[in-house]
């Protein structure tokens, strides 16, 4: 009696502080994401709905609504390097009293708590949200929130059922023995992991495009926040002349605007050549005869030119008053850092690919009770835990990065301090959606030996072979594909003008020769 009163109370304690670890973590995300949705929501309408209280009731609400969503997607990103770290920490201090909180329940129960508010988030807090910012009540009803409640409720259930119809329809056309009667009813514990597997399915396919995108993307990204070295060139000389020459233009521009003539008299004796900027490239091709427009185009072209010069002085002055190690050395080792991850991705997938052909690596479906800290998962041990979670943490942040550059998606595109809040429901479902297929992304592509835990690793479709060694097939083909043609684009786009200039040289010599023999003849 006494050995069963002690293990009631040993589970009991490790229930409170299981569900103690929770709530911090979770209020712990759920600071931090309000932080974030704060950097983006609009504040231009923040005194508009401060002016009604239903108004501001129900924009605090639904940005509440986010930011719990929001808080479950970046939980979701750091599920597996979170069970990665505890299980190499569990093997390290395997004895330690300040590990001993760290077990497998936890992580058992971590795993599950994601998964149910996964759900819950995607297809009850953030469509609540949505439908309580455009609802305006019942007719006949009183205004005010519980009016608008109840219209979002029954909304909301009408859009249930007709979404539990359709995945009904969909669940018998592709599994038509297991539609019955009996499936009908079984809501919870069919219909509900069905819709979440294709959700899933759809993040993946969604991941699949936006992740190798995300690849040449982030070289941008990155290269926009460093500052760019350059060898063998007096920067201090180079910004003067810029100076100068942006001197010389608004003069021009004040002559011009001042006496009302827009053309320049006299003529130059010989045509300037001037370059523009652009933010990917520093210099275009010259254009010449800028000083030879009329009609109001000089002081268009004027000004378009002081643009540029601006943009290329204000580039100067920052490279000029960097320090010369962050300037030299700093950029080269972040291009090189991102270099090796990209590359490191793509020859896991392509391992992972040969393995599933050869019959090495198992299928990412579940099929057994994983323990925490009894081996390393990783050949390479600790290192390659280290290795592994990097390689997911930049997938993560690769296809947040690419999500942006799909063209459907760029117009919901989140800005500071100006994003409305259905612009802001709509990032917080889609970012939503991909972080729950992360951890799948991460399990289909060998990036990580972990067992998906919980009901993530019960998703039917991840047992289909020709399914998995289609997805792992290609995603290696356009990231290498991708990657190449980040690095190769430059020379071949040179190697292209060269031809164009080339092959028009010829074409005018030849003019220039036709024409002098026919002036010859007529002579």
């Amino acid at each position: 009696m006494e050995e069963d009163a002690d293990l009631r109370e040993q589970l009991f304690h490790n229930t409170v502080r299981e569900n103690i670890i929770f709530l911090l973590l979770f209020l712990l995300l759920y600071i931090s994401s309000y932080a974030l949705l704060a950097k983006f929501r609009q504040r231009d309408r923040e005194d508009y709905f401060t002016l009604d209280e239903d108004e501001a009731m129900v924009y605090k609400i639904s940005l509440w609504l986010c930011t719990v969503a929001l808080s479950v997607s970046i939980g979701a990103t750091l599920l597996l390097p979170i069970s990665i770290v505890s299980n190499e920490v569990l093997i390290i201090y395997p004895n330690s009293y300040y590990v001993k909180w760290l077990n497998s329940s936890l992580i058992q129960g971590l795993w599950n708590h994601v998964f149910l508010f996964s759900n819950l988030s995607l297809f009850v807090l953030l469509p609540f949200a949505y439908l309580f910012t455009e609802s305006e009540g019942f007719v006949g009803y009183k205004k005010g929130v519980m009016a608008r409640v109840y219209e979002t409720i029954t909304v909301l259930c009408l859009v249930g059922v007709l979404v539990l119809g359709m995945i009904y329809v969909l669940s018998a056309l592709i599994d038509y023995q297991k539609s019955n009667l009996h499936t009908v009813l079984n809501l919870w514990s069919y219909y509900l992991p069905f819709l979440y597997s294709c959700i899933s399915f759809v993040g993946v396919v969604l991941l699949l495009l936006c992740t190798p995108v995300g690849f040449v993307r982030l070289y941008g990204v990155v290269g926009s926040f460093l500052v760019k070295p350059q060898f063998l060139k007096n920067l201090d000389e180079e910004f003067f002349a810029y100076r100068l020459e942006e001197d010389c233009i608004n003069r021009r521009i004040q002559h011009a605007k001042n006496t009302g003539n827009y053309y320049v008299s006299p003529m130059p004796m010989s045509s300037p050549t001037y370059a523009s900027f652009n933010a990917d490239e520093q210099l275009l091709s010259p254009s010449p005869g800028l000083m030879c427009l009329r009609n109001g185009a000089l002081q268009r072209g004027l000004q378009h030119r002081l643009e540029n010069i601006q943009v290329r002085r204000k580039v100067l002055d920052q490279q000029r008053m960097t320090w010369w190690v962050r300037r030299t050395v700093v950029y080269p080792i972040a291009m090189l850092i991102l270099f090796m991850l990209s590359t490191t991705t793509a020859l896991l997938a392509v391992q992972n690919t040969l393995e599933l052909l050869i019959g090495i690596k198992a299928l990412p479906l579940s099929t057994r009770q994983f323990t925490l800290g009894i081996s390393s998962l990783s050949k390479l041990g600790p290192i390659g835990a280290i290795i592994e979670v990097v390689v997911i943490l930049y997938l993560a942040t690769t296809s947040g990065i690419g999500l942006y550059g799909l063209p459907g998606i760029r117009k919901v595109k989140p800005q500071f301090h100006s994003t409305p809040l259905t612009h802001l429901i709509a990032n917080c479902a889609l970012f939503l959606v991909l972080s729950s297929a992360l951890p799948l992304l991460s399990r289909i592509l060998g990036m990580t030996n972990f067992d998906l835990l919980g009901d993530f690793g019960q998703i039917e479709w991840l047992g289909n072979f020709k399914l998995v060694l289609f997805y792992n097939l290609t995603f290696a083909t356009v990231a290498i594909a991708c990657l190449t043609t980040k690095f190769t684009a430059t020379v071949r786009k040179e190697i292209y003008n060269r031809l164009c200039s080339s092959v028009i040289g010829i074409f005018k010599l030849h003019d220039t020769y036709c024409v002098r023999m026919f002036s010859t003849k007529t002579e």
